[in-house]
């Protein structure tokens, strides 16, 4: 069996997708890669890793060639806040590593996973239930480069066959790594401070609805699409993926059913992440991706909120 690269790993979705991929293929069988080199994660330290920079094309060539990769899944990149003070970083990143490993997927025959996210969507995107095929016109870098992004990944499949797929990801939730500069990290943000001091300043404001979803519900999509029937697939490269929709307000609430006396403030709200947030559909419409190949999220807004804060207090961040 050909082996599994992971570009960024070290990020917040790599940090759980290396130990699924690995669960479920074996250790052997992945090989992780990121840019950084310090304070890896133990699960990344149990199997192979090496250094990767994914603007460095004949890298990833190396990389591919030396351990028989046959599927890469390419996570490095620059999130939408972070894109934002760093256009150009991120345009190199983004683009120019996506670039790399397409065309290293085109010589050495490997399928390739390429998330895109709702920040591909724009203010002129009909805002409630965006359709899998709608009008992207995003205001950001970070959108500019995704959209840039799913039409690249079409193009190296019609032009050279390379089985390329990919999701819109909503905002991500994650108990293990550490937010990662995008527009949502707030609803990860929240459940430490509440476990740990029982207050939350937000940086959106109380009533901005967004599409989100559970880290371990993004892994299993993720690993779910790369196995589907490529013949059931008629639009691979970037389903529309959802799993439950709420507002900061809605999110302490819940969070107040676990800790009564949490607070949430909006005294500090960040203007440039609101308007980001506020450019993006309030709900998308995940209707191809659940009949093309049978997508089906297991955590609603109570779950995921409860599995959240058992998993924060475990790791000591919390009475």
């Amino acid at each position: 069996m050909r082996k599994i690269l992971v570009t960024g790993a070290l990020g917040q979705i790599g940090a759980e997708l290396v130990p699924a991929l690995s669960a479920r293929y074996g250790a052997d069988a992945v090989v992780a890669s990121d840019l950084r080199m310090l304070a890896r994660a133990p699960d990344v330290e149990a199997g192979a890793f090496e250094h990767l920079d994914c603007t460095d094309i004949p890298a990833i060539h190396n990389l591919v060639q030396r351990h028989d990769i046959g599927a890469i899944y390419h996570l490095a990149s620059l999130l939408s806040a972070v894109a934002e003070e760093k256009p150009q970083a991120a345009w190199n990143l983004n683009m120019g590593g996506l670039y790399g490993v397409l065309e290293s997927a085109r010589e050495h025959h490997c399928q390739v996973f390429a998330p895109s996210s709702i920040g591909a969507f724009g203010p002129s995107t009909p805002p409630d239930l965006a359709p899998q095929v709608t009008t992207q016109r995003p205001n950001t870098i970070y959108g500019v480069t995704k959209v840039a992004g799913e039409l690249l990944c079409d193009y190296y499949h019609s032009r050279f066959g390379v089985d390329t797929r990919g999701l819109r990801l909503p905002g991500l939730i994650s108990h293990i790594a550490p937010p990662g500069g995008g527009t949502t990290d707030y609803a990860v943000e929240i459940f430490h401070q509440a476990a740990r001091y029982r207050h939350y300043s937000c940086f959106l404001e109380a009533d901005t609805r967004l599409d989100m979803m559970y880290m371990p519900d993004a892994i299993a999509g993720m690993i779910e699409l790369m196995e589907a029937d490529p013949n059931r697939l008629i639009d691979r490269n970037a389903f529309n993926v959802t799993a439950m929709n709420f507002t900061p307000d809605e999110l302490a609430a819940e969070i107040r059913t676990h800790i009564p006396d949490f607070v949430i403030e909006y005294d500090d709200v960040d203007p440039a992440r609101q308007a980001i947030a506020l450019s993006w559909p309030r709900r998308i419409d995940d209707t191809a991706a659940r009949e093309q190949w049978g997508w089906s999220p297991k955590f609603d807004l109570a779950h995921m909120t409860r599995d959240m804060l058992d998993k924060v207090r475990a790791r000591g961040h919390g009475a």
